[in-house]
């Protein structure tokens, strides 16, 4: 009976996997394109590029609940197991590691540049046109380009911690 429900053939364990990667598509799906939408913010000034960017923001917390749900599902993969997996194992924790890393950079980066760069954008729509850009877009362009780079590791962390889970090494 422990077989039908525990071990990688197991309902238990096969409906944890499929939390784990429907959490895994939403979430990471849902953000992977967020410098697209930026760039297509930058396209649109005033309020339109605003509303892109604040839509953008939005829709990435909602994300953020399903990405903090990966490691919730992938830790209870390896407890139900039935112990072919442990967090010993290399691929194992060397994901979590990646995660938390991960994590660290969107909360310390990524989410504040995001909340900073639509609030400058609120204030270059109610500031006063003067001669020349407004002093906000020197800003917003270096917090972009600051997201852009950041962006950019997270997107390979997410490779490599797929990479790790398909091959496993250390298994």
């Amino acid at each position: 009976m422990v077989g039908l429900v525990l071990g990688q053939e197991g309902w238990l364990y096969r409906l944890f996997l499929l939390f784990h990667i429907i959490c895994a598509i939403v979430g990471f799906g849902s953000v992977i394109f967020n410098g697209l939408y930026a760039m297509e913010s930058q396209k649109r000034p005033g309020p339109a590029g605003r509303a892109v960017s604040e839509a953008n923001f939005a829709v990435s917390m909602i994300a953020e609940k399903f990405i903090y749900a990966v490691p919730v599902f992938g830790i209870a993969l390896v407890l139900s197991s039935k112990s072919q997996f442990s967090f010993s194992t290399t691929w194992v924790w060397l994901s979590l590691v990646l995660y938390v890393v991960a994590l660290g950079l969107s909360h310390s980066i990524v989410l504040p540049g995001a909340k900073r760069i639509n609030a400058l954008l609120l204030e270059m729509e109610s500031a006063q046109p003067q001669g020349g850009p407004p002093p906000q877009v020197a800003q917003v362009q270096a917090i972009g380009k600051k997201l852009g780079g950041t962006s950019a590791v997270l997107h390979l962390l997410l490779i490599v911690m797929l990479v790790l889970m398909i091959w496993k090494p250390g298994s």
